[in-house]
């Protein structure tokens, strides 16, 4: 009956099979054209989801419900917006075409799966399939050295952090004797009463999951990989790993300690917030030397997962929701700051932050774009980030989480002064026989959802955070 639920995942996935046989049929100069049917095939999955019935499926190891929904869109804009500035892109780096579009659809596949797993080793399987494609187009830009290592690099830590996940899934079922999260959580609660405080299994299984989870999210001190990787791969992967992926790892976090663990809560928010409050300083701290502009974002990004688990840890209906409508907001100014690198990089062959010098004469409304992006990054009003941020800090001090919200508000106001070089170095600093930014298709299309997301979303977030809302409501505070 609830088949439907899960046919948006199917379609997407075959879609993708499809994209692989077309691409042996194609010659060289119609390859091109792989990107447009993907981005077809993201369009029809969006539809799909407002058609398929909410409902459980593989005995409830797999939901479909409005935290799911809220999340796949997430994904699949991220998607579709990855490979519409990756078009251009690997024509001019003859990469494979073909298996380049394939790889993201087929982590996008995995997104979706993670986002609806309410059984432990569903929701691992689904974070291979997520992760597993990164690997290989981290390390797509063969001849680059960077490229390389950035993909060794991922594959290395990655596995650890699947190792050490597992462990804690492990753990987890021999206190528990089962991997579904709604049956962790009623034992979880016989124990809770019986036994009464956690104990040395149950709080090791904690920090596992807590480990293995941070380094999906690149949280402090598990951020070691990000920058490398984030230098290294080809930068429209880049720009999907720090809103897709990290979307992955933060709806699996929320579906695990929210469902399974909330009777543990103070037990395990206090660790996330000091991870939160160290990844907001140590992040934006790292951020103020950087001179490649894919390593500021890298550690800017870091940062920002820490604003966003300020109102995780607040463990409220309205924590969630401003959880949720953050992450829409930072995927509209994250990756639209993404993109501008790529026409930057595209044309000039440059990621450094000193080459922008003079931008705003030759290409105003590239520099104009660029700055309205990463001042949403800041938070400042009316655009989305602000009123993302204004929502986190408020949940947290609902919950008299003050000290947290302070260093939040003083981390940002130190990552205003590194987006800020960005923008002094586009509009005060001359640069000679600078020439005007080509935009392609895709580049333009990129650009346009991104600037309309971020306004709309600042200056009209009411049916965002309708939206938002309803998927905190899946759980029980």
């Amino acid at each position: 009956m609830y088949f439907i639920s899960i046919f948006p995942e199917i379609f997407l996935f075959l879609w993708t099979i499809l994209i692989f046989v077309v691409d042996f049929f194609l010659k060289e100069d119609k390859r091109k054209n792989l990107g447009y049917l993907s981005l077809l095939g993201i369009l029809i999955t969006i539809i799909l989801l407002f058609f398929s019935a909410q409902g459980e499926m593989f005995g409830k190891a797999y939901s479909y419900d409005s935290l799911s929904l809220f999340f796949k869109l997430v994904f699949l804009l991220s998607a579709f917006l990855a490979i519409s500035v990756s078009i251009d892109f690997v024509a001019k780096f003859r990469a494979f075409k073909g298996e380049f579009f394939g790889l993201i659809l087929f982590s996008t596949v995995g997104m979706m799966l993670l986002s609806s797993a309410r059984e432990l080793i569903f929701l691992y399987v689904s974070l291979e399939l997520v992760t597993i494609p990164l690997y290989v187009l981290a390390a797509y830009l063969k001849p680059d050295k960077k490229s390389a290592e950035a993909g060794l690099k991922y594959m290395l830590l990655g596995a650890i952090s699947s190792a050490i996940l597992l462990y804690g899934i492990s753990l987890i079922y021999g206190i528990t004797g089962t991997t579904f999260l709604l049956g962790i959580k009623t034992r979880l609660m016989v124990d809770y009463l019986q036994i009464g405080p956690i104990g040395p299994g149950l709080f090791l299984s904690f920090i596992f999951f807590i480990a293995g989870f941070g380094f999906k999210l690149a949280l402090v001190p598990f951020h070691m990989w990000a920058p490398d990787v984030y230098e290294g791969a080809p930068t429209p992967i880049t720009a999907f790993l720090s809103v897709g992926s990290k979307a992955a790892g933060l709806v699996a976090f929320l579906r695990v300690f929210f469902e399974s663990f909330s009777v543990y809560n103070p037990d395990w928010v206090t660790i996330v917030a000091v991870l939160a409050a160290l990844s907001m300083i140590i992040g934006n701290i790292i951020a103020l030397p950087q001179t490649n502009i894919k390593r500021m974002l890298a550690y800017s990004s870091i940062a920002q997962m820490g604003y966003i688990l300020v109102g995780l840890v607040a463990i409220s209906e309205r924590g969630v929701s401003s959880v949720a409508f953050y992450t829409l907001a930072y995927l509209f100014a994250n990756l639209g700051a993404f993109v501008v690198a790529i026409a930057f990089e595209l044309q000039t062959g440059s990621s450094e932050i000193k080459d922008y010098s003079g931008l705003s004469r030759t290409s105003p409304t590239l520099s104009f774009l660029m700055m309205i992006f990463l001042l949403s990054l800041v938070g400042i009003p009316p655009l989305a980030g602000f009123v993302g941020k204004y929502f986190l800090f408020a949940s947290a001090i609902e919950k008299n989480l003050i000290w947290l919200v302070v260093i939040a508000i003083l981390t940002s106001v130190i990552s205003l002064y590194y987006y800020v070089g960005v923008i002094r170095e586009m509009y005060f600093h001359k640069k000679e026989g600078g020439e005007k930014i080509f935009l392609p298709f895709g580049i333009k299309l990129a650009l346009i959802i991104c600037i309309i997301g971020v306004l709309l979303v600042g200056l009209f977030p009411n049916p965002f955070l309708d939206l938002a809302s309803q998927a905190a409501l899946v759980f029980k505070y």
